[in-house]
């Protein structure tokens, strides 16, 4: 896939991976703001549709709620 170099993207997430919906190279981690490269995106969250940098960060999501 051609992906938008230095463009974030849009996904949609699911259970067991995810459906980009806009052309990226990355997206932003809901919780640091830092950019996550989507070959390296492995922690988001279905139900809140978030993408997390660490699994660190992904627990203190799931916490807060």
């Amino acid at each position: 896939m051609l992906m938008a170099q230095g463009k974030p993207a849009k996904l949609h997430y699911l259970a067991n991976g995810f459906r980009v919906l806009v052309p990226g190279d990355h997206v932003v981690c809901a919780k640091s703001g830092e950019h996550i490269a989507l070959e390296d995106l492995r922690y988001w969250s279905v139900a809140r549709q978030e993408a997390y940098a660490t699994a660190e960060l992904a627990t203190e999501a799931e916490r807060a709620t």
